[in-house]
């Protein structure tokens, strides 16, 4: 029997009823039906201040090396982002930011170097948060992650989701939860 791979899904978002946790989740049960051990986190519970270096030296905040643990752990990251004017939102940002520095005896980026991840966004807007995920590409490429070229975008978010979390859209639950499916896929080919 082979060990599951392990992913870890997150939002970008702080937000208790946020659209992209919603998104995340179904793509989380994707991996899941697939095999894989997933960790759900929300980044609410993380709370840490603007990445600045003084900061890091004198005053660090215990929550990022907590999390830098946690992103080290997994081979796989599923992230569902919020755009944020054409961007992505500073909480992921920061969160990037933190995590990807080195600890004691870590090499820097320890926590995405050699990582798999899926991406997807839920916005209000209409084209559903595709302009953030440019940059989160962007970010994520040029720190060593492997990203797949699937990606799903939610546009009017704001009316997609049922009270319960679910989509109202069976083809787009259906495919965040694919997109989790082909990320465990991806990881257990890559790691036989």
């Amino acid at each position: 029997m082979t060990t599951p791979v392990k992913i870890l899904a997150f939002a970008g978002s702080a937000r208790r009823d946020s659209f992209n946790k919603k998104a995340v989740h179904w793509a989380a049960v994707g991996a899941t039906e697939a095999g894989a051990q997933v960790t759900v986190v929300d980044l609410r519970d993380f709370p840490m201040p603007l990445f600045d270096q003084e900061v890091e030296q004198e005053n660090p905040p215990e929550n990022a090396p907590r999390l830098r643990t946690i992103f080290t752990e997994h081979q796989g990251l599923l992230i569902s982002s919020p755009e944020y004017n054409s961007s992505i939102a500073p909480l992921l940002k920061n969160t990037i930011d933190w995590v990807s520095r080195p600890g004691p005896d870590q090499p820097p980026l320890v926590g995405f170097t050699g990582k798999v991840a899926a991406l997807m966004s839920a916005s209000p807007g209409a084209l559903g948060g595709l302009r953030g995920l440019v940059h989160l590409r962007s970010i994520l490429g040029n720190i060593g992650v492997l990203l797949l070229p699937d990606q799903l975008a939610i546009p009017k978010a704001h009316e997609a989701f049922h009270p319960d979390g679910s989509l109202k859209d069976d083809k787009q639950q259906a495919g965040l939860r694919a997109l989790g499916k082909k990320l465990a896929e991806t990881l257990r080919k890559l790691s036989a």
